[in-house]
Formats: C-alpha cells, sequence, structure tokens
C-alpha cells in the first residue's frame, strides 16, 4: 500500500505503553492515524501522524473536535482498544457513516446485566444472575441462587471487584468491594450495580473472534487463562495455541456465535470469556473489542495473525486478513506482589533466548504495590511473553524467566525478597 494512499483511522485513547504499544504500532502498519486523547503520551508519536488534545469523557468535546478533522482530512474509520470508549466509537461511527457495531449492541456488552438478559432471552448457556441495589439484596439473591456464588461490578473489567462468596457472612464484604471497584478510570464510564450470579464450575478460556457480518464469526483463536487462587480471579497468565482442538469444537463455535447473535454485535474483533463447565461452554462476558492483557500479541506469535490489523480493517470497511501463517505456541505471565509495600529494588539475571519475546517491568523502585488476597492489575510487578513449539514448552520456559527475577519490597517491618 502507498503510504500516501494510506487511510485515515481516528484512534480514541492511547492507554499504557506496556499493554497497548504492540496494538497501536498494528494499527499504524495500513493506516494513518490521528490519535484523540485526554493527554497524549510521548511513546504515541512513532506510530501517529496527527495527534488532538481533548476530554473524551466529554463527549460534545469529543464529537466538536471529530467534525474539525472531518473538515481537514477524509476519515474512513474510528476505533478503540479501550473498553472505556468502545460505546463512543460507536455512536462516533454511525453519526459519521462509517462502518461500526450498533451502539446498543456495544452498549449491552458493556452492561453486564443487559447481556445476561440478552442471553437468557435467546436462549445462550450463562449464568444465573440477579442485580441487586444493596447488600440485603445480595444475601438474598445469593440464597435464591445457592451457594457458592460470584459478586461482581456491573460495568467494570480486569476481575476488579469480582469475588467468590462461599458463605452468608462473606456477601455483605463482597458486595461492599464491588460497589466500590475502580479500575483506571472505568468506572467514570461505566453503568452502576453490583451482580450476583451463579459460580460455574470448570476451566476459563476467552475466544478472540472477528465477526464480518451477522452470525458470521470466525474464531481466531482460543486463549486459556490461568487464574489466581480464589475468591477473587485475578489473571496471572494466558496461552495461545495454534492447533488447540477447541478451534474446531462445534459446541463451543455455537455458543459463541449465539451469543454475538444474541448482544446484536455484526462487526469487529470481539474478546469472549467462557467457562468449560460440565454442561459445555457458558457465556461469562461479551467484550465488544480486542482482548487485553497482551493476548492480541500472543495471538500473533502462535498463529501470525494480527488482530490488531483485522480490527482496523473491519473499522474501514476493508476485508481482514485471518490466514495464519505461524503455527506454534505463546504464552504470559505476570509476576505479582508477595508482601506489601513500596518496591525497593527489582531486576533479573541475565538472560537470553531467542524464544523470550518480553520481559517487562510494570512497577518501579518506590512504588507501592498490594499482595493477595487484595491485589489488583495495578499491582503486577512484570510479565514475561515466550513463545515455543507447545504449551508445555512454553510453561516450562515461563517458569525459567520468573526464576531469574529478584523484587525486594519493604515490609512494614522488613525487607523481604519477592521471589518464586
Amino acid at each position: 500500500m502507498n503510504h500516501h494512499t494510506r487511510p485515515v483511522l481516528l484512534v480514541l485513547g492511547a492507554g499504557d505503553r506496556a499493554y497497548r504499544s504492540f496494538l497501536l504500532q498494528e494499527f499504524a502498519a495500513r493506516h494513518h492515524l490521528v490519535l484523540l486523547d485526554d493527554q497524549v503520551p510521548a511513546w504515541t508519536r512513532p506510530y501517529v501522524t496527527d495527534t488532538v488534545t481533548v476530554d473524551l469523557h466529554d463527549h460534545q468535546a469529543v464529537h466538536r473536535a471529530v467534525t474539525e478533522i472531518a473538515l481537514r482530512q477524509p476519515i474512513t474509520g474510528v476505533t478503540t482498544y479501550l473498553e472505556h470508549h468502545v460505546e463512543l466509537v460507536a455512536r462516533l461511527a454511525k453519526e459519521l457513516g462509517l462502518p461500526g457495531a450498533d451502539p446498543d449492541a456495544v452498549a449491552a456488552c458493556r452492561d453486564k446485566a443487559r447481556t445476561r438478559q440478552l442471553l437468557a432471552e435467546h436462549g445462550v448457556p450463562s449464568a444465573r444472575s440477579v442485580l441487586v441495589n444493596s447488600a440485603d439484596e445480595a444475601v438474598a439473591a445469593a440464597a435464591a441462587i445457592g451457594y457458592p456464588v460470584v459478586i461482581k461490578p456491573r460495568g467494570l473489567g480486569g476481575s476488579a471487584g469480582v469475588h467468590r462468596a462461599d458463605y452468608r457472612e462473606h456477601v455483605s464484604a463482597h458486595y461492599d468491594n464491588a460497589a466500590a471497584a475502580t479500575l483506571i478510570g472505568l468506572e467514570a464510564s461505566a453503568v452502576a450495580g453490583v451482580l450476583v450470579e451463579e459460580y460455574l464450575h470448570g476451566p476459563e478460556i476467552s475466544v478472540e473472534c472477528a465477526v464480518r457480518g451477522r452470525g458470521d464469526v470466525h474464531i481466531a483463536a482460543i486463549t486459556r487463562k490461568r487464574l489466581g487462587s480464589e475468591p477473587a480471579f485475578l489473571e496471572t497468565g494466558h496461552l495461545v495455541d495454534a492447533t488447540d482442538p477447541l478451534l474446531d469444537d462445534p459446541a463451543l463455535h455455537h455458543v459463541v456465535t449465539s451469543a454475538i447473535k444474541a448482544v446484536g454485535i455484526t462487526t469487529g474483533i470481539l474478546h469472549v470469556e467462557v467457562r468449560l463447565t460440565r454442561q459445555g461452554p457458558r457465556i461469562i462476558e461479551i467484550n465488544a473489542r480486542l482482548g487485553g492483557d497482551l493476548i492480541p500479541l500472543l495471538v500473533h506469535l502462535a498463529t501470525g495473525i494480527s488482530l490488531p490489523q483485522a480490527q482496523a480493517a473491519l473499522a474501514t470497511g476493508d476485508t481482514p486478513d485471518l490466514a495464519g501463517s505461524v503455527a506454534q505456541s505463546a504464552a504470559i505471565e505476570f509476576r505479582y506482589p508477595t508482601v506489601t509495600g513500596p518496591v525497593q529494588a527489582a531486576h533479573a539475571r541475565a538472560f537470553t533466548a531467542d524464544w523470550l519475546e518480553r520481559l517487562f517491568w510494570t512497577r518501579q523502585s518506590g512504588d507501592v504495590v498490594v499482595a493477595g488476597p487484595h491485589s489488583t492489575i495495578n499491582d503486577r510487578l512484570a510479565h514475561a511473553i515466550v513463545s515455543g513449539p507447545t504449551p508445555d514448552a512454553c510453561q516450562a520456559r515461563l517458569d525459567q524467566v520468573m526464576q531469574s527475577l529478584t523484587v525486594h519490597i519493604t515490609s512494614p517491618v522488613r525487607t523481604t525478597a519477592c521471589v518464586r
């Protein structure tokens, strides 16, 4: 594609470099990017051709900014990889006459209560769920559903405020936690409320999908999730295998396709979370965006498929390239603190291997981190990404990398080495 004829793609929000630079880089591979953000971070400069500073929570200001951009140059698409802005992107695309998902469908994905309602109406296997507005209502809902239950915020993500409750005595505290939960500003645009839900037994996966029309769902990859110890549901790692047998599982494909049809999404890249129960696949959440936690990078390493480029293609009315060119595995692991306090020092032993794709420190000296069971994704100290011929090879390599890390955290009474 000629550099001067590349289509112009508006991108709302940059996010954190550690988790988002790969996505912006992939968007920029085939498009001129105009980035709109409250504050445009310096790390985005190699990837964007223009920037606009605007409060993304002031939708009228965003509309004015987009109108001014459209007067200067033709806009061929608008997109985001941040949950905060998916609804605004859908509305902008509709108003500009550009490709995009229906705003009501995107809103239904963001509102977990509405998602559950639509899934139930369409007979899609999911979890029984009750929207509650007080701790007393949560206790009553838990009793009606039966223990254990999951208590979660209605409109957040990243497992923020999500806990399992096994007994009545746990419900009130978990309700308060869910009602007060925050996540990197997402609460500002989230619908308020708390859900009490049936606990689904079984391993959790996510299904990375490309939707190219109503009912036209292509499963690009399966992500096997590793969760920390309950009652919290912190994600500690992910693995993508290009030959995962679930890619050809008809029951999974049927449930995921039915769920996407139920909420009304007809275009875009989706990240659908599923529990594999004894009764079959059951939907946890439908996210109208690319997966977080660097899952798109794992998909690219394992299969050669660029989900960000596919999303940009769909946003500009082009046909996404979903053909794999690699067949291997890729995995990520997150290091969490084992004690609470400020980070004193962090280092890794000298380590070089062609299969070590990334080792990234996300907390630095002086940062205060919180140990489990109260950790959030903001407390992650580091992450490592590896590739390998098989899932087992990836896990062995992750173990090797993680054993090379040493973190010193000053606890209230002493300095503790946080070593695996």
